[in-house]
């Protein structure tokens, strides 16, 4: 299995490196970053490509992309460096094609700064045996091709736990759901159900007329939601909704934005598949300085679920923002569909 997880991550890098000569460092804040260059020049030279994998003072970018280059005659035009470590990093003055970061440590990612915040691929490596791959540039590799399998193996390695971790946030819950004022006898959606925390609370709001439908692209958590006695499930990707449009009244998203790979078009497809004037409910059981200092990170003024970012991203997709609540013990924001 960690194998695999191992494979699977280090397939996905090896698309993310453009054709051509190109220069890959591996950054991060530990000493994972040499033996995962080491596997990614390995993983590279596994489909045909000339790596080479370089350390010390060999890592100078110009001459070691040379060299690759020239490593095995006409297939050189396609060769690779690989090198890894700050201090590859810092000797490159005309940058590098692609940086991979290992995020080790939340705190430590933030304390770094700029290091991890401008590079183009991001692995969570907090669990070394379960890398995740978390961020990709879109210049390098769609995010069609990495985010579902990505986000899958993310939450599905913690859908055992999850519940024990947050079962303390049922009555925060219910109190979003009494705020967001749904309507009893409609279609109510929860995007991203994840264990179904929401579902008992939703149903209450719409009543016996009423149906709830609880959607998450995760098995594992789908299966812990069915084992509370939750009907109504649905495997799916919120980005692809499987629903008609202008089907259902209503929808809540609980941690949901800041999961989506583009806020805009996951918005704008919550907009797709609610009727004019319906309601969304994007929530959280924390506020969002809470959940940033939790996670070591700076709270930042452009952030998807700022006040001015998520007014214009509402309003972009569909929506036109109603309520901005951004408390220390909760966020929520209620937004109608627009015409």
């Amino acid at each position: 299995m960690t194998q695999d997880r191992w494979d699977e991550v280090m397939t996905l890098l090896v698309e993310s490196v453009p054709s051509g000569r190109v220069a890959v460092v591996v950054d991060g804040t530990d000493a994972m970053t040499g033996p995962v260059a080491d596997r990614l020049a390995a993983a590279l030279r596994a489909t045909g490509r000339p790596a080479i994998r370089a350390t010390g003072r060999s890592a100078s970018r110009s001459a070691a992309v040379e060299g690759a280059a020239g490593a095995s005659g006409s297939a050189g035009a396609d060769g690779v460096l690989v090198a890894d470590g700050a201090e590859a990093r810092e000797r490159a003055p005309g940058g590098w094609d692609v940086v991979v970061w290992l995020r080790t440590s939340r705190r430590e990612h933030a304390a770094d700064g700029a290091r991890g915040d401008t590079a183009d691929v991001v692995v969570d490596l907090h669990d070394p045996a379960w890398p995740v791959i978390r961020h990709v540039d879109p210049r390098l590799l769609d995010r069609r091709r990495w985010h579902l399998v990505e986000s899958r193996a993310f939450f599905g390695v913690r859908a055992g736990t999850w519940d024990a971790k947050f079962g303390d946030d049922l009555p925060a819950y219910a109190a979003a759901v009494e705020a967001a004022g749904l309507p009893p006898g409609g279609v109510v959606v929860d995007a991203g159900c994840g264990t179904g925390r929401a579902l008992p609370v939703l149903r209450a709001a719409v009543g016996p007329s009423g149906t709830v439908i609880g959607l998450d692209h995760t098995p594992q958590m789908l299966a812990k939601a069915q084992e509370k006695g939750n009907g109504g499930l649905v495997l799916a990707d919120a980005s692809r909704l499987p629903f008609a449009d202008g089907s259902v009244d209503a929808v809540f998203a609980a941690g949901l934005v800041m999961h989506l790979p583009d806020p805009v078009d996951g918005l704008r497809e919550l907009a797709r598949v609610t009727k004019p004037g319906g309601r969304l409910v994007l929530f959280h059981p924390t506020g969002r300085a809470a959940l940033a200092a939790r996670h070591g990170r700076v709270l930042r003024p452009d952030d998807a679920l700022a006040e001015g970012p998520l007014t214009a991203t509402a309003a972009l997709s569909g929506w036109h923002l109603t309520v901005h609540d951004d408390a220390d013990d909760r966020f929520l924001a209620l937004a109608d569909r627009l015409p």
